[in-house]
């Protein structure tokens, strides 16, 4: 494999709030604690060490070893989570949709990101411990984004009537899809048919995936947890505590210029029970769940959140402190949006006295499997061409190896000449020649553009062959217009490959913010 990286601006893929935060854009530092450079970590274990309970570690651990007991073992995993007892192991995270079969690439590179983002913190800090962890996000409904994967081209689905948290389907109805899918799909039929819930068999697959490397998944889903979080649920349901604090940020980010992603409601929880997940809001002196016939005085919420904190599911505003209060984490591994809307939040950190983790952006990556190489490298283009829009890539192509001069830029320059010449003759007669002339002008440069696209389109049309190749390389690159890692599945290459996630471990920096395009060998 080889290994070459652009820029991100070069991509032309990132919102400019994203590429701000990379840049470390000055109006942008007050929105965030410790940008990600390794040796801002130190002040993070700081922070995070004194203010991180033992109790929580405890309590953290006794559910973590719950939750595997059904998982195969795998030492590196259960030394790791036996680790976090101690006051000097933190973590490293990051949090996905329980896509099935992983869903797109990008997932398993964030999963690489966290697990070396580890590695050299272990490196740099060895007097403590650092574990990956994948938090999954199995609070969530939306079925609609996880029930299908994309594979050789082809879109695979789930097929269920379930509703409710997806991390509580069970599996059963996803066995049919097992025997659709080509090649090896050993993991992932093990964890579909061995295990209930959905839950249950992410942690199955991913535990098989990066095992190895010690990663720790979390279903926070979970009484216990949701005990640490009892006071933020009270403070935002009873006294609305937390849209004021992100309604400033807010107005403050948008002041700069930058768009938002995320809304605070009033109320930022879902009332969550069997399979039901639906929104809370206070109608009069009751607080209703939408789109139900169930509802609470003051007196009853207060003391459901007492005795069962586990039925209340944080929204996007509020899983992130969530996240921060139950683990000793350093730092949040994220894609763009993720990292963009994290940076509305760090207020509701400051109010619930919560250190604001480092925000990591995750590895962006291009794969060039040996077919696609071949064809690239007879092209000649630059890898910077391949994130242009397809008719600007074929003219820039068709303008850099033709033999003939296919532009007016000569004759344009000589009619501006010839009506700036005119211009000045009818001055001196009839100033009320100017803007017929200049008209006249006007229409005489709009020919030549027409006369330069028909030669661009004609010239276009004797390397039909050529073109078609390029086509076909960006449409395996970027299918359906996007980033192949927002699309395409990892099997695309693991079942070519079965190195391929080991070999993206020793290719990705965590600290190296640039976009990544690999590239196997071609195969003459």
């Amino acid at each position: 494999m080889q290994l070459e990286k652009i820029s991100f601006a070069e991509t032309r893929s990132f919102s400019s709030f994203f590429l701000d935060y990379i840049q470390q854009k000055e109006s942008l530092k007050p929105f965030y604690h410790h940008f990600p450079l390794i040796e801002n970590f130190k002040g993070q274990l700081a922070e995070k060490g004194k203010s991180f309970s033992t109790q929580t570690r405890n309590t953290l651990v006794e559910v973590l070893e719950q939750q595997y007991t059904s998982t195969p073992a795998i030492d590196a995993v259960q030394q790791n989570i036996k680790a976090l007892k101690h006051e000097k192991t933190f973590t490293v995270v990051t949090g996905h949709q329980l896509n099935i079969f992983t869903g797109p690439l990008y997932f398993i590179y964030k999963i690489i990101t966290v697990i070396n983002t580890c590695k050299q913190l272990k490196a740099r800090y060895p007097e403590y411990n650092f574990v990956p962890v994948y938090w999954m996000a199995s609070e969530d409904h939306d079925y609609d984004e996880i029930k299908y994967f994309r594979l050789y081209g082809k879109k695979y689905a789930w097929g269920t009537n379930q509703k409710g948290a997806v991390g509580r389907f069970s599996t059963k109805d996803l066995l049919p899809l097992l025997n659709e899918i080509p090649g090896d799909i050993s993991p992932f039929k093990e964890a579909y048919t061995k295990n209930k819930t959905l839950s249950e068999a992410v942690r199955h697959y991913v535990n098989a995936l990066f095992g190895d490397e010690g990663l720790v998944v979390i279903d926070a889903d979970n009484p216990k947890l949701k005990s640490v979080f009892k006071e933020v649920i009270r403070q935002d349901i009873v006294a609305n505590s937390t849209k004021s604090l992100v309604d400033k940020t807010n107005a403050a980010l948008e002041n700069n210029g930058y768009k938002i992603q995320v809304y605070c409601r009033d109320i930022n929880f879902f009332y969550l029970d069997g399979s039901l997940r639906s929104r809370i809001e206070k109608s009069g002196d009751k607080y209703q769940v939408v789109d139900t016939d169930i509802s609470f005085s003051a007196d009853e919420i207060n003391e459901l959140i007492e005795k069962h904190p586990e039925r209340f599911s944080p929204n996007v505003i509020l899983r992130p402190l969530y996240q921060e209060m139950i683990l000793p984490n350093l730092a949040y591994v994220g894609g763009p949006s993720e990292v963009v809307y994290w940076l509305q939040l760090k207020s509701v950190f400051e109010k619930f006295e919560t250190p604001f983790p480092v925000l990591m952006p995750r590895n962006f990556a291009m794969v060039m499997d040996h077919t696609v190489v071949r064809k690239y490298e007879k092209t000649g283009l630059e890898l910077k061409d391949l994130f242009e829009e397809k008719n600007y890539i074929f003219n820039h192509w068709v303008l850099k190896h033709s033999p003939r001069n296919l532009t007016v830029g000569a004759e344009r320059s000589q009619v501006l000449e010839i009506f700036e010449t005119l211009k000045k003759r009818s001055d001196a007669i009839d100033k009320t020649l100017t803007a017929y002339i200049a008209a006249e002008g006007k229409r005489a440069l709009n020919s030549l553009e027409k006369i330069e696209r028909k030669l661009l389109r004609a010239e276009k049309r004797l390397h039909t062959d050529k073109l078609r190749q390029i086509e076909s390389i960006k449409d395996t690159l970027f299918p359906n217009g996007s980033l192949q890692e927002r699309t395409d599945n990892f099997l695309n290459f693991h079942q070519q490959d079965a190195a391929f996630i080991q070999k993206l471990k020793e290719l990705f920096d965590p600290f190296d913010f640039r976009f990544n395009v690999i590239s196997y060998e071609s195969q003459l």
